[in-house]
């Protein structure tokens, strides 16, 4: 009969144990929702240099767009067909890596492809030039609009 009651108190602790940790473990997960906000951001502000947010968007707005994440800094579009050139499409994604206007806070991937001529579409290489264009306009329009905050 000690047998079974010590086995008993062993299971009923155990059980109190295990009820602990579940509590705590559950505890863990309460509190505020975080949605990306930063604590230290001020309400209604980006988690990047909002200059060369601003600069992305204007300089990629002729390309429709896919997904853009102000806290994350990353911008995608979609596909882009040039009507003149029917034959090739081009997709851009821009990471803003830094909360500073700086020229090294900022990656351009470009993506393109050609038409096979049966409905489908074949990756091809671009020219490095072409991500290099691209950086170099978004941090044009980021210095013109950050002289213009400036200013004015």
């Amino acid at each position: 009969m000690i047998i079974v009651s010590q086995r008993g108190w062993w299971i009923r602790s155990s059980a109190t144990v295990l009820a602990c940790v579940g509590a705590l473990a559950l505890s863990a997960c309460g509190g505020k929702p975080n949605h990306g906000t930063p604590a230290h951001a001020p309400a209604g502000a980006i988690g990047v240099n909002s200059y060369l947010w601003r600069a992305t968007l204007d300089t990629l707005s002729f390309m429709p767009l896919a997904s853009a994440d102000p806290y994350g800094g990353v911008v995608t579009t979609d596909w882009y067909i040039n009507p003149e050139r029917p034959t090739e499409r081009f997709k851009v994604t821009v990471y803003i890596l830094d909360a500073r206007l700086r020229a090294d806070g900022l990656a351009v991937n470009v993506y393109k492809e050609i038409s096979n001529g049966q409905g489908g579409w074949i990756p091809s290489p671009t020219a490095d030039q072409t991500s290099s264009d691209i950086e170099n306009a978004i941090l044009t329009k980021a210095r013109q609009l950050r002289l213009s905050n400036l200013k004015g």
